[in-house]
């Protein structure tokens, strides 16, 4: 069988949509599965850890102001608040606080922090490098700030991130390994596996490895996935199957119609050889009526030249005439008798048609008394057709026998054979239509189904085998043409005012190339 050829699509042909595909699309799924699970817990993280860190700064800040007011309140009981010289460090591990007295700008205080101090008297001091603190008005323009800064609480601040960061990855690392150890092995990686391995035994036809086992099928939408699958794999087997026997049937089927067709074309070449024998046969009483005037003239002239007498000139030219008459008859009758190869040969029609007429006057009951039938061969001369001229002569003198032979059994005087043509253009060819028209009752409409049936008992052949209009038309269609037939009607050429009588149309290619052979 011939490769397939792909035929481009054409210009105006819609595009067929671009996928997008994911990050993730060319990674395997223990790859995917490790970056979502790695990415998702870093989200997490960085989420708590925003969530986490203004609530814990916070309380960092309110523990340094309520330090720095303990502090405030101890100094305060000690005596006047004074600036100390230098920062209080009360441990390096645990912290340090800090004491600054003096207008709002020495101590580092806002206008509007200086204002709100003498408004309420204190206000607690936010997050610097000292610490948190707080600020109070030690006079009108004196203000006091205390700033404390808690190290230990800090690091426990930090601790407490450290512990989180590690708890979000143990807990990451105890899901990934409890997945890849314990669910996706038995529920993801082997029924993939499962189903790859069944369908690489489809692709190498191994029937019995192609379905996925029961036993590694899950009961989740994996399973449902993979169940289908064997659905429609043994689905599938089934109608390849099916077909296989099909086909099996079909060859064995085509072989038979092969013998069949070969019994049939033997069966069709014997029929028309016993249409031929039998149309010898009625033609020989024919033969001897029509050479015993010729044989009469040829015996006398054959005893006066016995009897030692000249023949005048009138006598030698009647003497050839006769013999010519008679070699014409015998060519006539062996060129209708003889079996040939069919084969195409350039054939002028209205000569085969004089030639079937010829034959169809040694018919004895052609000839014999009763109403007069005349032939008429309007098929223009020359007319020019490739065909088997033996095979078509055939056919005209079944037909033209059928229309003499239900003119006298009906009674039509005058009876009359016209034999036309014309030419016809089908699907760009060039065609002949041939017809041969009589003037007798026509066909009975319960036979023209079954006209053309071998052994057919009609009138139109009752005087014949049963086979003529069966061979005629096996013969018109080895020329790749057709043959039909109606009753007369006024549409017809040359129809008589009250049309009646049969209508046999023969329509046949000019040149049936591919037939027969091309053998002139």
């Amino acid at each position: 069988m011939p490769d397939a050829v792909i035929q481009p699509d054409p210009p105006d042909a819609p595009r067929p949509k671009k996928v997008r595909r994911g990050i993730l699309s060319g990674f395997r799924i223990r790859k995917k599965l490790i970056v979502l699970h790695t990415s998702f817990s870093l989200v997490l993280a960085v989420l708590l850890l925003v969530a986490l860190r203004p609530a814990l700064s916070k309380v960092i800040v309110q523990g340094e102001q309520a330090q720095a007011a303990v502090a405030l309140e101890l100094i305060r009981a000690d005596g006047p608040v004074r600036p100390l010289a230098s920062p209080q460090r009360l441990r390096e591990d645990i912290g340090r606080v800090t004491v600054m007295v003096g207008d709002a700008r020495s101590v580092g205080l806002t206008d509007a922090q200086a204002t709100r101090v003498r408004e309420t008297g204190e206000l607690p001091l936010s997050d610097t490098r000292d610490g948190a603190g707080i600020a109070v008005l030690m006079g009108v323009d004196e203000f006091a700030v205390v700033r404390a800064r808690n190290n230990a609480t800090r690091k426990a601040v930090n601790l407490v991130y450290m512990l989180l960061i590690v708890s979000l990855l143990a807990g990451y690392a105890f899901v990934a390994g409890a997945l890849e150890a314990l669910v996706l092995p038995r529920h993801v990686y082997t029924p993939i596996r499962a189903m790859l391995d069944a369908d690489e035994a489809v692709r190498r036809g191994d029937r019995l490895a192609e379905l996925v086992p029961e036993s590694l099928i899950p009961a989740d939408e994996l399973g449902e996935i993979m169940r289908s699958r064997n659905v429609s794999v043994a689905s599938l087997r089934r109608h390849e199957d099916e077909l296989a026997t099909a086909l099996t049937m079909l060859e064995s089927t085509a072989v038979d119609l092969r013998k069949k067709n070969h019994l049939l074309e033997a069966a069709r070449r014997n029929l028309e050889g016993a249409d031929r024998l039998a149309s010898l046969g009625m033609m020989s009483a024919g033969i001897a009526h029509e050479l015993n005037t010729p044989l009469a003239v040829v015996k006398g002239l054959v005893d006066k030249i016995a009897s030692g007498q000249d023949l005048s000139p009138t006598e030698r030219a009647l003497l050839a005439r006769v013999v010519a008459r008679l070699e014409k008859l015998s060519d006539g009758l062996l060129d209708f008798a003889r079996v040939r190869p069919p084969r195409l040969v350039t054939t002028d029609l209205h000569q085969v048609v004089q030639e079937a007429w010829t034959l169809v006057r040694l018919d004895r009951s052609t000839m014999a008394p009763g109403p007069r039938i005349d032939l008429t061969n309007e098929v223009p001369e020359a007319t020019m057709l490739r065909c088997d001229a033996d095979r078509l002569i055939q056919v005209f003198v079944n037909l033209i026998r059928n229309a003499v032979g239900v003119i006298r059994e009906t009674g039509v005087n005058p009876g009359r054979v016209v034999v036309s043509s014309h030419p016809i253009l089908r699907e760009g060819e060039d065609w002949l239509s041939i017809t041969v028209a009589d003037n007798g009752p026509g066909i009975a409409p319960e036979v023209i189904d079954r006209l053309f049936e071998p052994f057919a008992s009609t009138r139109l052949d009752a005087e014949g085998t049963g086979l003529g209009l069966a061979v005629s038309k096996g013969i018109v269609h080895e020329h790749g043409g057709v043959l039909v037939a109606r009753n007369a009607s006024e549409k017809d050429p040359n129809a008589d005012p009250d049309p009646h009588g049969a209508v046999f149309e023969i329509l046949l290619p000019k040149d049936p190339a591919g037939l027969f052979g091309d053998i002139e």
